[in-house]
C-alpha cells in the first residue's frame, strides 16, 4: 500500500504543513499540490465543496506526493465512509466533545475488528493499492478537532482513546466558545493557554497535535510549542492576498485617469 508521508514525517520527529482547499476545483487543487505541501486538506465543512467536487480534488492532489486529507462536516458514518471510499488519506472530524465522540471517530473509520467501516473503498483502492483493505487501518490518518469547551474539559479522556492518531485544534471556534474574539492567531490569553494545554496533554498521551494558522510565522511558532501539524492559510485567501498585492503595487504605480495626458 502506498505509505502515507505524515506518517513518515510524525515518525522521524517532523512538523508537517498542511494547505487548505475550498475551492471546489480539481485544477485549483492540483496547482496547489503541484506547489510542495506536505498535505493539503479538502474542507468540506465549511464553504462550497461538495462530495463530487471533493472527489475530483482528492484525485487531482494524486498526481503529486502530497497528502490528500479530508475535513468532513460532521461526526456521520456516511460522511467519513465515503470520503475514505474517495481516497483521503486522513480525515479531520469537527465537534468531537467527548471520549464517546472519539470512540465512534475510530469506528467509524477503521475495518473490522478494530471498528465498523463499511467495505467499498472504490477510488481508496486506486489511490493506496491493492493492499489497502489489509493496510488502511494502520495508514489512514484520524485527527478529531478539539474546538469547544466540553471538548477541552474532556481532552484527556479523548486523547485517551485507542485508534486516535491525532487531534486538532480550530482556534477560531475555540475562542468563541471561550467567550474570546474569533481568530486564527493573535489569540486572547485564555484560548493562548488552551493551545498550549492540547499540545502538552497530546504529547502526554503519544499523539499528533495539529492546528489552523493564519500566518507562516504563527505556524512556527506552533511548531516550537510541539505542533507537528500546522495549516497555513487556503486557498482562497491565498489568491485574494496574492491579488491585493498585485493590485497595491499597480495603484501606486498608475496615474489616475485626470492625471493622464495625451
Amino acid at each position: 500500500m502506498r505509505a502515507n508521508r505524515l506518517r513518515e514525517i510524525w515518525a522521524s520527529g517532523g512538523a508537517a504543513v498542511n494547505g487548505w482547499l475550498a475551492v471546489p476545483n480539481g485544477f485549483s487543487a492540483e496547482t496547489m499540490a503541484h506547489q510542495g505541501w506536505d498535505s493539503l486538506t479538502v474542507d468540506t465543512q465549511h464553504g462550497v465543496v461538495d462530495y463530487q467536487a471533493a472527489v475530483s480534488m482528492l484525485t487531482a492532489i494524486s498526481s503529486t506526493s502530497t497528502v490528500p486529507v479530508a475535513r468532513v462536516p460532521w461526526l456521520d458514518p456516511s460522511h467519513l465512509m465515503k470520503i475514505l471510499d474517495a481516497g483521503a488519506y486522513g480525515v479531520i472530524c469537527p465537534m468531537v466533545n467527548s471520549r464517546e465522540d472519539a470512540e465512534k471517530l475510530v469506528d467509524y473509520t477503521r475495518y473490522p475488528p478494530l471498528g465498523t467501516r463499511s467495505f467499498g473503498p472504490i477510488r481508496g483502492l486506486l489511490y493506496g493499492g491493492s493492499d489497502y483493505p489489509e493496510q488502511a487501518n494502520d495508514t489512514v490518518v484520524i485527527f478529531a478537532m478539539i474546538e469547544t469547551r466540553a471538548g477541552l474539559d474532556n481532552l484527556e479522556d479523548i486523547l485517551g482513546t485507542p485508534g486516535l492518531d491525532a487531534v486538532y485544534v480550530g482556534p477560531s471556534d475555540l475562542s468563541l466558545a471561550l467567550g474570546c474574539r474569533p481568530t486564527f492567531d493573535d489569540v486572547d490569553p485564555p484560548v493562548a493557554d488552551a493551545i498550549a494545554s492540547i499540545v502538552a496533554m497530546a504529547k502526554k498521551h503519544g499523539k499528533i497535535a495539529g492546528i489552523h494558522n493564519g500566518t507562516p510565522e504563527a505556524a512556527l511558532k506552533r511548531i516550537e510549542m510541539g505542533y507537528q501539524f500546522v495549516t497555513v492559510s487556503s486557498d482562497a485567501r491565498l489568491m485574494a492576498s496574492g491579488s491585493q498585492q498585485i493590485l497595491s503595487v499597480m495603484r501606486a504605480g498608475v496615474p489616475e485617469p485626470d492625471q493622464v495626458s495625451y
